[in-house]
């Protein structure tokens, strides 16, 4: 019995031996190269509490609550496929309860992240205080932001995009999204 399983295996092997002289190659997974153009960008400045550059290929939508027209913005990436969530928010509590909340929303991603980075804001000249956070990995909030004069206004910043998150297939989009959110919180100004 033992000799005979030795022959069946001992000829199924010298067959499958027999075949192609080719030898299949798995091919790696490929990933969206999209050709994004050069960084321009224009100054917005509507009836809201604050002004800021903003890329050209950005679109702002109004927000509304009800029928009321708010300076809540969502700034639309275009073809990048994401949304900013931009919230200005007129402070009725301490400061350190919007910070807080701010950065709890930051934690809920630390399961997903491999890494979070964050950096400050900061410019008395222009009353802009905050914090830029950029989580790595395959998180749904790939950036995140306060801004505060530390005094009555918070905005709060929130991009998602509309993929699933794989980091490194967006990650292109999001290094082009970045320098565009460095731009808007380095030349964001209070009216």
């Amino acid at each position: 019995m033992i000799s005979k399983f030795k022959t069946i295996l001992t000829g199924t092997l010298f067959l499958t031996a027999c075949g192609s002289d080719e030898i299949p190659i798995p091919k790696p997974p490929t990933f969206l190269n999209i050709e994004l153009p050069a960084h321009s960008y224009k100054k917005y400045n509507e009836s809201c509490p604050y002004e800021f550059d903003i890329s050209t290929l950005y679109q702002v939508r109004d927000v509304y609550e009800g029928k009321t027209l708010t300076c809540h913005k969502d700034i639309l990436f275009g073809k990048l496929n994401g949304t900013l969530h931009f919230s200005d928010i007129i402070m009725e509590k301490p400061l350190k309860d919007y910070i807080n909340y701010a950065i709890d929303k930051v934690d809920e991603h630390k399961i997903k992240a491999t890494d979070i980075q964050d950096r400050q804001i900061i410019r008395p000249k222009d009353k802009v205080y905050g914090t830029l956070f950029e989580l790595k990995g395959d998180v749904a909030s790939p950036f995140q932001f306060y801004l505060t004069d530390s005094v009555s206004r918070f905005i709060s910043g929130v991009v998602y995009m509309n993929a699933r998150p794989n980091y490194d297939s967006i990650k292109p989009s999001l290094d082009y999204i970045k320098k565009d959110l460095d731009r808007m919180l380095n030349t964001f100004k209070w009216k």
